[in-house]
């Protein structure tokens, strides 16, 4: 079980990644792949995916000797080379107890030996493994991904602006509860407890790990939740998984019209004549779309004008209007 300690100050900093982090799912993809989770739902796209593997991939392979990976691979970049830079900062006293932990009193490759003593020949093998693997098992979904991970923000903004952060939260993991400040989260023994104290959480899903969730704890950073999303299998390349329908289903057809049409700034009367409704239905949906963050309401005189926010426009952006 994993057991994740909240204060009050770290209930107010939960936010939801913006974007998906291609070494993240890169990642995920990998120890899919590798330990064969997921069972024979998993088998075709694991062949699939094992056979596309460059020859430049296998130091990756060297640094999950056991299943375990080391946690400085854990990088939240909004690219592959933002991510390698984050990665390439860790703390070197990070990387040689990781590496330690990794492999114990297992003989590690000489590579391997070059990163624990910090050679820049060893960071640049590492670095280039994961941009070829990267192009040869995420970049042809890249745009599946992003897809999915706007489905994903969507639903978690709703619930949280419907039903509060408890709920939201309780909802990204089956069988999880909060309990006083405690969110327990179910899982493998022993239990693990994380006091986050005030660091605050970023909650990422990932849409290749079928288990988890996983919590990346560094010190002196807010906490990561990885955690398994999606409809189960890995994403595949020829469409988008997420279609206007999908959030469509999600947020009501008129109300995504309404989000839409807010990307200019609309009365309450102009939302009702385009999206040919009275005028309060067409204020019950920019209402509704407030209240999740997904549009603003100001007020001049008698006039009142909807338009949409920032993370509206993330939501839909998507798709074409």
């Amino acid at each position: 079980m994993l057991r994740v300690h909240f204060t009050a100050e770290d209930f107010a900093r939960v936010r939801f990644a913006a974007r998906p982090a291609p070494l993240q799912e890169l990642h995920a993809a990998l120890t899919t792949a590798m330990t064969q989770s997921g069972g024979p739902l998993f088998a075709s796209w694991r062949v699939r995916i094992l056979r596309s593997l460059p020859a430049a991939s296998s130091p990756l392979a060297d640094l999950v000797p056991a299943g375990r990976p080391p946690s400085f691979l854990d990088a939240l970049g909004d690219s592959v080379a933002e991510g390698v830079e984050q990665i390439r900062a860790t703390n070197p006293v990070l990387v040689r107890s990781e590496l330690e932990r990794v492999y114990g009193a297992v003989p590690a490759p000489r590579w391997i030996r070059g990163l624990h003593a910090g050679d820049e020949k060893a960071w640049h093998t590492l670095h280039r493994a994961q941009r070829a693997t990267y192009e040869a098992v995420i970049a042809p979904v890249w745009s599946v991904v992003q897809d999915l991970h706007r489905g994903e923000f969507t639903r978690y903004a709703l619930t949280a602006a419907e039903h509060g952060v408890a709920a939201a939260l309780t909802g990204l993991a089956p069988g999880s509860r909060l309990h006083e400040s405690v969110w327990e989260l179910p899982g493998p023994a022993p239990v693990r407890d994380v006091r986050l104290d005030g660091r605050g959480l970023v909650l990422l899903p990932t849409f290749h790990h079928p288990a988890g969730p996983l919590l990346q704890d560094t010190p002196g950073h807010p906490a990561v939740l990885t955690y398994p999303a999606g409809p189960g299998l890995p994403p595949t390349a020829g469409g988008p998984v997420v279609s206007a329908e999908a959030l469509a289903a999600v947020l009501g057809r008129t109300r995504l019209e309404a989000l839409r049409l807010l990307a200019e700034p609309h009365t309450t009367t102009s939302l009702a004549r385009a999206l040919h409704v009275s005028n309060a239905t067409a204020s019950s949906h920019a209402a509704a779309l407030r209240s999740a963050g997904m549009a603003t309401t100001a007020r001049r005189g008698r006039s009142v004008t909807h338009r949409r926010t920032a993370l509206g426009t993330l939501v839909v952006g998507a798709w074409p209007p």
